[in-house]
């Protein structure tokens, strides 16, 4: 499984295709010489002016390396957190979940409640979501539900060759 947030982080490391230009245009990000990822987080999920701009640096060179791995690779799924269009013929899945089930479980993963109402409302909705995917999963359920219809999916797909890029 590719993770298209794992890809974004590794840009933002020292030595990344993004680190540079991030530290440019952020120089307040910049701590013990690293990107402090929450810093810029704050700064980005502020001003949706600034959001695009840090997507207009990384997302190129997202999109770039998950072809570059894809390419290789007989089956592939790519988790990717926003709508972000990837060359190639892919089935779109959104995972499907309320907003207070949303709300609910970030922060019991630890994350602030204002830090995760500021990320939300920079999100797609779910109305866009839908229209860009071809399939949904409900996740809100349980963890055991969600895995049964991704299993389901899987096997559908792999069965039918609906969508699957080799």
């Amino acid at each position: 499984m590719v993770e298209a947030d794992h890809l974004g982080h590794a840009l933002l490391q020292r030595g990344g295709e993004a680190f540079g230009a991030v530290i440019e245009r952020w120089p307040s990000a910049l701590v013990e010489k690293e990107i402090d990822r929450g810093v810029l987080a704050e700064i980005v999920f502020a001003d949706s002016g600034q959001l695009l701009e840090l997507e207009r640096i990384t997302h190129p060179a997202i999109i770039n390396r998950i072809g570059e791995i894809a390419s290789g690779a007989e089956d592939v799924v790519i988790e990717i957190p926003i709508i972000l269009d990837v060359p190639g013929d892919w089935t779109k899945v959104f995972v499907d979940a309320n907003r207070a089930v949303r709300l609910w479980r970030a922060v019991e993963r630890g994350n602030g409640e204002a830090d995760v109402r500021r990320r939300m409302a920079s999100q797609p909705t779910r109305d866009e979501w839908l229209a860009w995917c071809d399939k949904t999963l409900d996740n809100n359920g349980s963890a055991e539900s969600l895995e049964r219809q991704i299993n389901s999916l899987w096997h559908g797909l792999r069965t039918t060759d609906d969508g699957l890029r080799s």
